[in-house]
């Protein structure tokens, strides 16, 4: 009896797999131009934006192996896959939105949801690059769940008025070497922010440019989680140079942060993805320090890198005095001659690599280069 293949579910096969270094299936990214089935023959075109020989391999291999699985093990396949020679040229990595003076570079930190840590990492990645020399400010853009006050022991603190070239601005809390605003700093701990979008836009509008941040070689910005409104106003009030996405390793968390990078990566947006970011990556508990247990999942953040051809930035293991140390104000990465301390110097030295990498294509007025003396980096202008 001849077997049927029918195109739908040859279609409903590909839906499964995703383009390398895009964030959405072949299917819903039209990357499926043609699919003509003859009995058990099938022959897909598929057109593709990378355009190295080892994503044209991956992706023929990933076709036969879901519609052998999925549709017809015995199927005769044949992939005609082109690349998309528009998509090859290589986008300006353009500064979009109004320059800040004084702020070199602007790192925006996110994740596709909440939960994973992006907040501890944003808050230790600060107080690393204030370790290492850098003059740093952190800009708490989680409108609706502002924690830096909390993390960096400040809820008390609030920003004075300070007059710079005759007009009032607000002076950012400073603590333990980081400049930081906050809109907790402008509520009450027990109050709810219940704003619309463009009022929430405009409250962040004002702590960006309003404020006296001085000169800084990093801006961070701790967004809120998700893809939305509040993701959409920073990128287009500020010149934001690259993004970190924090995920943990399990499979619901990458499959959110799968969309965070895309929507970096989207033409509209472009800034450039500098990292994935593992955190909780394993547990290791004091009493067995040579043990690892995946308790979410085995690097599950480091595969989806490799996947969407990002790069890897880092694990940060699952450590009680991690938290121990947001909650009473003091980040982990303070702790000095520690295992923490290590993960997050290692993970902020491939930021900072990756940001010189990102800045090479620049002007060169524009353009960073780090020195070390002592331990201690420093950002220069060209």
């Amino acid at each position: 009896m001849a077997v049927k293949i029918e195109k739908k579910e040859v279609l409903k096969a590909l839906e499964q797999i995703t383009v390398p270094g895009e964030g959405q299936n072949m299917v819903e990214s039209e990357a499926v131009k043609n699919v003509q089935i003859f009995g058990d023959e099938v022959e897909i075109d598929i057109t593709i934006k990378n355009p190295s020989l080892q994503a044209r391999k991956k992706t023929e291999v990933e076709i036969l192996k879901m519609i052998h699985r999925e549709v017809y093990e015995k199927a005769k396949i044949k992939v005609n896959i082109k690349v998309d020679a528009t998509a090859t040229k290589p986008k300006a990595n353009e500064i979009k939105g109004k320059p800040i003076p004084g702020i070199q570079n602007i790192i925006a930190v996110a994740s596709g949801k909440g939960g994973v840590g992006k907040s501890t990492v944003t808050a230790n990645l600060a107080v690393t690059l204030a370790k290492m020399g850098f003059k740093v400010g952190l800009l708490d853009a989680d409108i609706y769940g502002p924690s830096m006050p909390i993390m960096f022991d400040v809820v008390q603190e609030k920003p004075l008025a300070v007059n710079v070239g005759g007009k009032s601005k607000m002076k950012p809390v400073e603590s333990y070497g980081v400049k930081l605003l906050s809109i907790g700093f402008f509520t009450q701990p027990n109050q709810a922010v219940i704003w619309r979008g463009p009022m929430a836009s405009k409250a962040l509008n004002q702590m960006i440019f309003d404020a006296h941040w001085g000169d800084l070689d990093f801006m961070i910005l701790d967004l809120p989680p998700g893809t939305g409104d509040i993701h959409l106003s920073i990128m287009q009030a500020m010149p934001v140079t690259g993004s970190v996405v924090v995920s943990t390793p399990q499979e619901v968390a990458l499959a959110d942060a799968r969309k965070g990078v895309a929507m970096f990566q989207q033409d509209s947006i472009n800034v450039p993805v500098l990292g994935i970011v593992e955190n909780m990556a394993y547990f290791t508990p004091e009493e067995l320090p040579n043990n690892k247990y995946y308790i979410f999942g085995e690097k599950g953040a480091q595969h989806l890198a490799e996947d969407l051809e990002v790069p890897f930035l880092g694990e940060i293991p699952l450590v009680q005095s991690i938290r121990e140390a947001g909650d009473v104000g003091r980040p982990a990465a303070l702790q000095t001659a520690t295992a923490i301390e290590t993960a997050f110097e290692e993970l902020t030295k491939n930021v900072v690599q990756e940001v010189v990498a990102r800045n090479k294509s620049l002007p060169p007025t524009e353009a960073i280069k780090i020195t070390t003396m002592a331990g201690c980096a420093a950002v220069k202008k060209k």
